[in-house]
């Protein structure tokens, strides 16, 4: 039997949204988002940036101290999280383990009391559409960690939410495992047509799964954008160098960013042709990355302790790499084309 989900997907929308720990500064502070009906959105930051807790309020799992939560405009701020259309995948899965993922899925059911027949065959269904069919009397322990996060996922839908949110459902995963598994959650977000809530701390599995990134710092929104906008158009210094794959520079025209990629190498002093703006660096370490080497350098003028003006980076091909092979403790010049940077503003909220 296969389960279809019929619900339509909703709109999560949050205003003014905060949560403070006693007196200190609040975990999530003063935020306003919306993500529509249908999208995969996913929070991410450093820890402690407030992503889990904001996921946890729109899940009814963590009070609100002020702020509303709106699910399709209905303010769903104080109803219990049984009450909201929403669901939850946790970072470990939290199957019971004396359970078969068949009694799993249909815990919830079971205790809505609907009769054996009725759970079994809709819990089934949902284990026939996430591929665990055949392993619906196996317990968790019994399961990979890839197809225990099936059955959590299978569970999640049996009560058909509108909304489903995740909690780090893949750090518990092998890298290997990982890749697989996110690839697996965007084609389920796409047939179910729900949408998505993920928080991460990974910058690449937002940037493959997100249709849309929301990058959070102390209790902040940073910026909200596309995967491309936020990687390409970092908005300030801190998205620009939590994103990874940017240096920050000083300019006569102010800060900037330059992608990593974007930026030329040469040894000695010449700026490569075509290109307007150039700088001294020593190379601090040489990194073999496969298809590319990454070099860190250094402004030779720079302490250390400067950091964000003094480290820097530049991603090269590995053919480039073989043409011309750099060292540590080599002179270079770096370059790049006007076009190649953009303006960054102070770290502050961005508005979204």
């Amino acid at each position: 039997m296969n389960l279809t989900v019929t619900p339509s997907s909703a709109a999560i929308e949050v205003v003014g949204l905060t949560k403070r720990y006693g007196q200190g500064a609040p975990a999530v502070d003063d935020i306003n988002l919306r993500i529509e009906s249908g999208s995969y959105c996913c929070l991410l930051g450093p820890s402690g940036c407030g992503k889990s807790t904001t996921l946890r309020m729109i899940a009814g799992h963590e009070s609100v101290t002020s702020g509303d939560i709106l699910l399709d405009n209905r303010n769903i701020t104080e109803l219990p999280a049984s009450a909201r259309g929403t669901a939850m995948m946790f970072q470990s899965f939290a199957l019971f383990p004396h359970l078969t993922a068949l009694d799993n899925v249909a815990f919830s059911l079971k205790m809505k009391g609907i009769p054996r027949g009725e759970r079994y065959a809709k819990a089934q269904g949902l284990l026939e559409r996430v591929a665990m069919g055949q392993f619906a009397q196996r317990k968790p322990g019994e399961l990979s960690g890839g197809q225990q996060q099936r059955v959590a996922l299978a569970r999640a839908l049996i009560n058909q939410p509108r909304v489903l949110l995740l909690d780090e459902p893949l750090s518990a995963l092998d890298p290997f495992l990982r890749i697989q598994m996110r690839a697996e959650l965007r084609r389920w977000q796409k047939e179910l047509g729900l949408t998505f809530v993920h928080v991460t701390h990974s910058q690449e599995e937002a940037m493959a799964l997100a249709d849309v990134m929301v990058v959070m710092n102390s209790g902040r929104i940073e910026q909200v954008g596309s995967p491309h906008q936020v990687y390409n158009r970092p908005v300030n210094e801190f998205v620009a160098r939590f994103m990874g794959g940017h240096n920050v520079l000083d300019t006569p025209e102010g800060r900037v960013g330059v992608r990593t990629d974007h930026i030329q190498i040469a040894a000695g002093h010449i700026p490569e042709p075509g290109h307007s703006r150039s700088k001294k660096a020593v190379i601090t370490d040489v990194e073999y990355q496969g298809t590319y080497v990454l070099l860190g350098l250094q402004d030779p003028h720079a302490s250390r302790s400067a950091h964000s003006t003094s480290e820097l980076a530049v991603l090269l091909s590995e053919a480039r790499f073989s043409e011309r092979p750099f060292s540590v403790g080599e002179l270079v010049q770096l370059s790049w084309a006007a076009e190649a940077a953009h303006a960054l503003q102070e770290n502050r909220r961005a508005p979204v």
